[in-house]
């Protein structure tokens, strides 16, 4: 896996009470961290159920992502190329324009 928080903003759009309140909230619903993706208990990362900046503590809850099986990242991983191929960048190639004999 790439990159992690690299050139992402997702860090600082956290709410300020992030490490002070909402961890330790899921942590006392979840005491196991059971992961949400895959019912395993062990999960070492709070992750957003549905994606985007809901940090309700419904929407929030573990997930395995720096030891096996990595359900987090490949989560992640499966909704950033679900954006990429919803709103794609333009390619570096121009697009063809007609022959100026055939306007």
């Amino acid at each position: 896996m790439s990159g992690r928080w690299a050139g992402s903003t997702r860090k600082s759009r956290l709410p300020s009470n992030w490490a002070s309140e909402l961890r330790p909230a899921a942590h006392a619903r979840n005491p196991e961290h059971i992961c949400h993706i895959c019912g395993l208990p062990g999960g070492d990362s709070l992750d957003h159920k549905k994606p985007g900046d809901d940090h309700n503590l419904d929407n929030l809850d573990w997930a395995h992502d720096r030891v096996p099986p990595h359900c987090h990242r490949y989560k992640s991983s499966r909704e950033g190329l679900e954006a990429k191929r919803a709103n794609p960048r333009p390619g570096r190639r121009r697009p063809d324009e007609p022959h100026p004999g055939l306007l």
